[in-house]
């Protein structure tokens, strides 16, 4: 008998046995259509997917992935693991192992996973084992009964919907939940957090179904315009590069923790602008989007010592209890949680920033584009009493449903159809000084009141004002400042110069815009870094403005002023043109989530793009935006590696520089810049010492 023979036919022996022990080991496990759902625990091993994400959506869908698990094992119970995950040992294709796998392998090297000489299990080559190291070499292995790392094949489509193969069990305390992968993550959709909230009171530990099936998303929450909400929508998704087995102690990932905005009346966690492969695949990080409870069903307070408002805010925080809770069992972190969001979702981190409900429970905060100071933007960072609440709109929306006069009024309200509350001519929308979830009128960046100790990066999009405001209907100046609810001494004034173009009404636009910037947006945001610096309230600040931008396919307001100019030469849009960089112009960047109606303008989307991702990950993962050259060499992200080496690095915001160039201005090429219309914010009565 050939050697090869005896060692193909041993090896089918240990198949035979390792099949066996999975039959019996998945004999718990749920079936679906005939195929028993695998876990970690059933496969002793931690499961990473492992996919080379350049964010190039006309590229991704052909790129491949494949399925590492960590555990050494003899070739024949590798050959049964990758079964019961419905995929065969990684097939030798030299092009994929060398481009696609090799930065892949060596960032599991880089990390200290594994040695630099690492092998893993690969296809066989008729009888003869294969491995593949880090650097990509496939070899032949004398025997099959060597215990190495193992590689499966990953055949699920890019964005592709949840199958019984591709799908995964995860156990945590007494939870079993069920999730699914796609080519670039593990994905784990509308698992309740909370038991389905009475409406106006506040929320309680989950105690319904320990068996949840997350592989659809749950309904949003009641808003207007959206027909499918309900009031049962407190959903949590998950999207994550990594199952650990609870079998084995392995490093866990840092996790993002990102909460929506929309004015407290709209949005969820289900966009996909916020599709969280990108930061699970590139950024190796684990991504948690929530839904919480909106406009009057969310935030409504009475004056009857009971209905005390902030509801959607106690939703977040008992998002923030369970993701601490059971975030581990998806590869997560629990001390090492960035909570973020934009607008209204700065709005609410801004203010679990200081809530004693949720200080201690995270490490890191990015708030983006927080509102803050005059005219729209003062509720979201300056607080009302109930009773003002009351006065502002609680008694106008119980007058509106005829509960005036009732005994009971919260008993009336609750007997109003969801809907025909949040869509009322006044709603609720603001935070309150409740005394148990906010318990100061604003955030105490004076060193008042406690504020989390952690690490922060905020900042704003450069004409973030420009949404919020009416386009001119003439050139008067004037006219266009009392429109746009803005001081007229403004005009004619040196420090606010308005441009002699030949449109009369983007001369006017320009000023109203840029004033409504510093009003609503710069200049109070840019004290709260000032003053938390100055008062030595957290660990690390880091400030920024973004200067470029691509306007959502849903909100571009004031169209097409948004949009980069369409010429001929740039059919899509001159970037290197003037534009104005609005609010949620960030977005497709910051997640990586440019959808396919969004066309790359020009060869820097996609590399800019690509940086953002690295940097706001790569926060989350070190507390500092800027990534580790090794982390980048590893991955190999030469583009990211290139675009930062040939600009200055992003500084902290210190002491050192409050008087310097704080700013990191967020462009193809970056720069350092000071705090921006200073003077025009003093002028405007929100100076950088405004907080004290």
């Amino acid at each position: 008998m050939l050697v090869s023979q005896l060692v193909a036919d041993v090896d089918d022996m240990h198949l035979l046995t390792s099949l066996i022990g999975l039959a019996i080991g998945h004999l718990a496990a749920p079936l679906v259509c005939g195929f028993a759902i695998p876990s970690s625990s059933s496969l002793k091993s931690d499961i990473i997917l492992l996919y080379n994400n350049d964010l190039n959506l006309s590229q991704q869908p052909t790129q491949r992935s494949a399925l590492l698990l960590s555990t050494p094992q003899i070739h024949a119970h590798a050959s049964s693991a990758c079964a019961a995950l419905g995929e065969k040992l990684l097939p030798v294709n030299k092009t994929f192992l060398t481009i696609d796998l090799v930065p892949l392998l060596q960032y599991q090297v880089f990390q200290k996973k594994f040695p630099a000489a690492q092998q893993f299990w690969v296809a066989s080559s008729g009888p003869v084992c294969r491995t593949v190291d880090s650097k990509g070499v496939v070899s032949s292995s004398l025997t099959c009964s060597r215990e190495l790392p193992v590689l499966c094949s990953q055949s699920a489509g890019f964005q592709a919907a949840a199958q019984p193969t591709t799908s995964l069990m995860i156990k945590s305390q007494d939870l079993t939940i069920t999730g699914f992968r796609d080519q670039t993550s593990f994905k784990f959709f509308g698992i309740p957090y909370v038991d389905p909230p009475a409406r106006w009171e506040y929320p309680t530990v989950y105690t319904g179904n320990k068996t949840i099936d997350a592989r659809n998303f749950g309904s949003e929450c009641i808003q207007t315009g959206s027909t499918s909400s309900s009031e049962d929508c407190l959903f949590l998704n998950i999207w994550t590069p990594f199952i650990p087995s609870p079998n084995t102690k392995t490093s866990l990932k840092a996790v993002m923790f990102w909460i929506h905005g929309g004015a407290f009346t709209g949005g969820t966690g289900s966009d996909p602008t916020f599709d969280g492969n990108a930061f699970a695949s590139r950024g190796d990080v684990v991504l948690v989007t929530i839904n919480y409870r909106l406009s009057t069903l969310g935030f409504l307070a009475l004056d009857d010592g009971k209905t005390n408002g902030n509801f959607g805010l106690a939703d977040q925080i008992a998002a923030l209890d369970w993701v601490r809770e059971h975030i581990a069992a998806f590869g997560g972190d629990k001390d090492r949680i960035t909570i973020f969001g934009q607008s209204a979702g700065a709005a609410s981190v801004r203010a679990l920033m200081g809530s004693p409900k949720a200080i201690g429970k995270y490490a890191a905060a990015i708030p983006e584009s927080n509102l803050a100071g005059e005219n729209y933007a003062t509720t979201y960072s300056l607080y009302y009493t109930i009773a003002a609440e009351v006065s502002l709109v609680a008694d106008a929306i119980v007058s509106a449903v005829n509960c005036s006069d009732s005994s009971d009024v919260l008993f009336c309200l609750r007997g109003v159809d969801a809907n025909t509350v949040v869509n009322l001519p006044t709603v609720a929308r603001f935070i309150v000084v409740d005394g148990t979830y906010v318990v100061h009128t604003q955030l105490p960046v004076d060193g008042s009141g406690a504020v989390a100790d952690i690490h922060t990066m905020m900042g704003f999009m450069r004409d973030d004002g420009a949404a919020f405001i009416g386009y001119p209907t003439d050139g008067n100046l004037t006219e266009g400042l009392i429109g746009a609810s803005l001081s007229t001494t403004v005009a004619n004034n040196t420090l606010f110069p308005e441009p002699s173009g030949a449109n009369a009404t983007l001369n006017v636009f320009n000023i109203t815009a840029g004033v409504t910037t510093d009003v609503e947006f710069r200049c109070l945001d840019q004290a709260t870094a000032f003053s938390g610096v100055t008062h030595n309230l957290f660990k690390s600040v880091w400030f920024y403005e973004f200067n470029r931008s691509y306007q959502l396919s849903g909100y571009d307001p004031n169209f097409p002023t948004c949009e980069a100019p369409i010429t001929n030469e740039h059919p899509f849009g001159d970037t290197s043109a003037e534009y104005f960089k609005c609010h949620s112009g960030e977005l497709y960047y910051v997640f990586g989530s440019m959808p396919a109606d969004r066309p790359y303008r020009d060869n820097q989307d996609l590399p800019f793009m690509q940086r953002i991702v690295d940097v706001w990950s790569s926060f989350a993962r070190t507390f500092n935006p800027n990534p580790d050259p090794g982390f980048l060499a590893a991955r190999g992200f030469t583009s990211t590696a290139q675009q930062l080496a040939a600009q200055r690095k992003w500084e902290p915001v210190t002491k050192a520089n409050l008087h310097g160039k704080p700013v990191q201005q967020l462009q193809w090429e970056s720069v350092m810049v000071p705090f921006g219309q200073q003077e025009q914010c003093e002028f405007l009565g929100f100076p950088l010492t405004y907080y004290g």
